[in-house]
């Protein structure tokens, strides 16, 4: 059988250990607005057990005007400590599709400190086709006592991925679809130009799960380098907003690879700028 993620449970996991004391079930489900799927309400008509809705629109910087933007330490201490989470709990993550936003959940959390967080393969749509248990019922749960660290390094800002796309030091691996890359497709935000960074290659989101469930570690390196992408060298994800660059990340973390960045802004910061610089096409 084909070498999976250390960083993945699978669906017979999990379902085995729902109630045990120390696990946290958080659903992490976001969509863009093309999707026309709501995850909030979609929470609230059923969810997994236990699970508690981590909305990813609120859990952000409160100062930053770019969606999605990483909060500091203490403020997503309190953000996860209120879901009732503490630091050395085991955290499940999961979303609808499987390996789509889950992963920035699980970067989130990892970034903080956090030793013990997976993410849900297959995703909650697969949860439910295969029938398994699902509840409307909000858990009640005593506020949990999150401890957040910041692991310096594991989130690029704009300078440093201005100084990458100048002198190439780092690999730009970029989770958007083919054509927003090339700049074939518009932007879902308005006034964000077209195109992509200087260096950077396209792993579509997509491109690294089957059915929602992450590909095995053979088919994740094969993927990565065919996309032009050394799983073995430093890597900066970026994608829209900062999400599903975490799926990127969460591949090369599971080849052993930690020496990676999320650019948090992504292309709602670079692209919304008149002074940085864009390519069309593919390079």
């Amino acid at each position: 059988m084909a070498e999976k993620s250390a960083f993945v449970v699978s669906a017979d996991w999990l379902q085995e250990r729902i109630g045990n004391t120390g696990l946290k079930i958080v659903d992490a489900s976001w969509y863009l607005p093309a999707q026309g799927r709501n995850a909030r309400s979609e929470y609230e008509s059923g969810h997994i057990l236990g699970a508690v809705f981590f909305d990813q629109d609120v859990v952000v910087d409160p100062d930053m005007d770019l969606p999605h933007a990483l909060p500091g330490p203490e403020h997503f201490a309190g953000q996860v400590s209120g879901l009732g989470i503490s630091t050395d709990d085991t955290i499940v993550v999961y979303d609808g599709p499987g390996m789509f936003t889950a992963p920035r959940v699980w970067w989130m959390f990892r970034a903080m400190g956090a030793p013990n967080v997976f993410v849900l393969d297959g995703g909650f749509d697969r949860w439910k086709a295969d029938g398994r248990p699902v509840t409307t019922e909000i858990p009640e749960y005593a506020r949990g006592t999150f401890k957040a660290v910041f692991r310096d390094g594991w989130a690029a800002d704009l300078e440093r991925v201005l100084e990458v796309a100048g002198n190439g030091s780092s690999q730009i691996a970029d989770a958007r679809s083919p054509g927003r890359f090339t700049g074939d497709e518009p932007e879902p935000r308005e006034g964000m130009r077209c195109g992509h960074m200087p260096g950077a290659r396209n792993v579509p989101v997509f491109s690294l799960s089957q059915d929602g469930e992450l590909k095995s570690l053979e088919d994740l390196r094969a993927t990565l380098e065919e996309a032009g992408i050394d799983p073995n060298g430093p890597v900066i994800t970026t994608c829209g907003s900062g999400v599903t660059a975490a799926v990127i990340t969460l591949a090369l973390h599971s080849l052993g690879n930690e020496d990676t960045q999320l650019y948090d802004g992504s292309w709602s910061e670079w692209g919304a700028r008149k002074d940085t610089p864009v390519v069309t096409g593919e390079e």
